[in-house]
């Protein structure tokens, strides 16, 4: 029985993430393979192949993206961006949503987003426990009035094992402990529960000191 079981968590580790894998990978092409519905019947792949390949619509999707992005990064492209973005604000509804939803894209894909920045080690949710949090920047606005941005960290806190969840915490710089991890080594640190160590290191290491987060 000691070694069926053994033998049955061996294959659960190997197989659980193949399957779940390829079963993102198989909703990702599936979602995408609906680009395809935008062409005109008579130039579906499949009326002129006269077979489903899957992924064709991702081939789409890319080209799309890809000529959008050529086409914004000229001078008259860029233009009529800016023409979009305004009229968009002029919309009552749109623009609450848009507006929001367009700060978050550019927080997180352009290459002048503050969106993880570092991993640090911080005390949360009270003083002696501690976790990953991930640097955003510093406050601002008026937040800034109350808690300068010089002495101050802005910190998104994932939730485990699930990091699209978390809190938004503002913390003292002194508090928190810059860690030698890419944030990727951070977030599969966060994903597996502490399973997974970056480095491959064994056991607990012991915290530093003094602080080690330089300014912002």
């Amino acid at each position: 029985m000691a070694a069926l079981r053994k033998w049955l968590l061996a294959g659960l580790l190997v197989l659980v993430p193949l399957i779940i894998t390829l079963w993102v990978l198989d909703w990702v092409v599936s979602t995408l393979d609906q680009t395809l519905n935008i062409l005109p019947e008579a130039w579906q792949p499949e009326r002129w192949l006269g077979m489903h390949i899957p992924g064709l619509g991702v081939l789409l999707a890319l080209a799309i993206v890809l000529t959008i992005g050529a086409l914004a990064s000229n001078f008259v492209g860029n233009r009529l961006v800016n023409w979009w973005h305004a009229l968009l604000h002029r919309i009552p509804v749109v623009r609450s949503i848009y507006s929001g939803v367009k700060q978050v894209s550019d927080t997180l894909l352009s290459d002048k987003g503050n969106a993880f920045r570092k991993a640090l080690l911080v005390q949360w949710p009270r003083e002696g426990l501690w976790t990953i949090g991930f640097l955003t920047g510093a406050p601002g606005g008026d937040v800034a009035r109350h808690l300068p941005a010089q002495d101050y960290l802005s910190l998104y806190v994932p939730t485990t094992p699930n990091p699209t969840g978390g809190y938004f915490v503002m913390v003292h710089k002194r508090d928190c402990i810059e860690l030698a991890m890419s944030v990727d080594e951070a977030l599969t640190y966060v994903i597996s529960m502490g399973v997974i160590v970056p480095g491959g290191a064994k056991g607990a290491a012991s915290a530093p000191a003094a602080p080690a987060v330089g300014p912002v």
